[in-house]
């Protein structure tokens, strides 16, 4: 993929918050939030704050970041400070007039409070949160390109770490084999701590890997994703070291015909929450209600964890664009668990995995 296609996916989402923000009548934006500032100009340093007006674009970091901020950004003029981001702004040297936004999402109290007293003479500060989402949410080519790279790059890792598994090694062998070879294969980091549980820990839907060895005849829960290109990867895939009980099998069984349930079943228009619906009721009319207790899914992109939720309460609209796993898990505390886990992209015509691991229930 081109330089020029990225940046010019930058500049028309600049233009897109510019005109969102001439219809709030905002006079500028600073912008707190890391990710929000990779989406818009690719610096990814994790030291910086953006100021967004009409007629300007500054990104504002330290002496460390300044060759990486020059190597990286494009669109904005890079400003290296010395007395921190509220000094600068309040300086005189950046055009700030009328109300100005403060994303208040990701800002310490802290943090906000500097920037009022630094800006009280200058203009109106106004809190603002949940303002991009819904530019984030529905990804552009460009970067639905990069997602379905990280998604490769993961999968690659996932080919690679299940042979591995057997009782000469334990949870965190496998976790990091999974880390390493996210680097190894092109990943910036994990998106995520990677998940490796088994047998009575793969119940636990967060479990952190220990040094316990994996058993025969147990169930083993994989959840991991990276980072590349500024964007996430998300999957999991449950497999089985030898032969399992049968419920085991059967249980394994409705969560996947459930995970493709939720495939089949998103459409563009319907509400996030109803797509929650359709697989909860087919997990509780097996009997297994009470034991799928998180959301369906959740979105994805430059965080691991964006909007939209694909929750029991999720009001967000299904759109062409947008991307989100489709995770649904039975967790039988102290026997096993089962989660089956795609990242999807919406298409007119339905949800289209990035992943391409295999469902069937592997059996080491």
């Amino acid at each position: 993929m081109g330089m020029s296609g990225i940046e010019d996916f930058r500049e028309a989402a600049l233009a897109a918050v510019r005109s969102a923000m001439e219809e709030r009548r905002l006079g500028g934006f600073i912008i707190t939030d890391l990710s929000t500032i990779r989406w818009l100009t690719g610096f990814s340093g994790s030291s910086a704050r953006l100021l967004v007006t009409p007629s300007v674009c500054r990104l504002f970091t330290d002496f460390r970041y300044r060759e990486q901020a020059e190597r990286e950004v494009a669109v904005a003029e890079t400003v290296v400070v010395q007395e921190g981001v509220a000094a600068e702004l309040a300086s005189g040297r950046h055009p700030l007039k009328g109300t100005v936004a403060l994303q208040s999402d990701t800002v310490l109290w802290q943090d906000a409070k500097r920037f009022m007293e630094a800006l009280a003479n200058r203009c109106s500060l106004e809190p603002l949160a949940g303002f991009f989402n819904e530019f984030r949410m529905v990804k552009n080519p460009v970067e639905l390109n990069l997602m379905q790279n990280a998604a490769d790059i993961s999968g690659k890792v996932l080919d690679a770490v299940v042979p591995m598994i057997s009782e000469r090694v334990s949870e965190c062998d496998i976790a990091t084999e999974i880390s390493c070879l996210h680097r190894k294969f092109g990943g910036e980091k994990d998106s995520f701590d990677p998940i490796v549980a088994g047998g009575a820990r793969s119940a636990m839907p967060h479990a952190r890997p220990t040094g316990e060895q994996f058993r025969e005849g147990a169930l083993v829960v994989i959840d991991m994703g990276c980072m590349a290109g500024g964007y996430a990867s998300d999957q999991t895939r449950t497999v089985a070291l030898g032969r399992v009980p049968d419920e085991a099998r059967r249980v394994y069984d409705i969560v996947r015909e459930a995970q493709q349930l939720g495939i089949r079943s998103a459409r563009c228009g319907m509400k996030a929450r109803e797509l929650d619906a359709v697989v909860r009721s087919f997990i509780a009319g097996h009997g297994y209600g009470e034991a799928f207790g998180h959301g369906l899914g959740h979105g994805i992109g430059l965080e691991v964890h964006e909007e939209p939720r694909i929750s029991l309460k999720g009001e967000a609209v299904l759109q062409e664009g947008m991307v989100f796993t489709i995770e649904p898990g039975i967790y039988l505390e102290g026997r096993f668990g089962v989660r089956i886990e795609d990242t999807v992209v919406m298409e007119a015509g339905g949800a289209r995995p990035l992943q391409r691991f295999t469902k069937e229930l592997i059996e080491l």
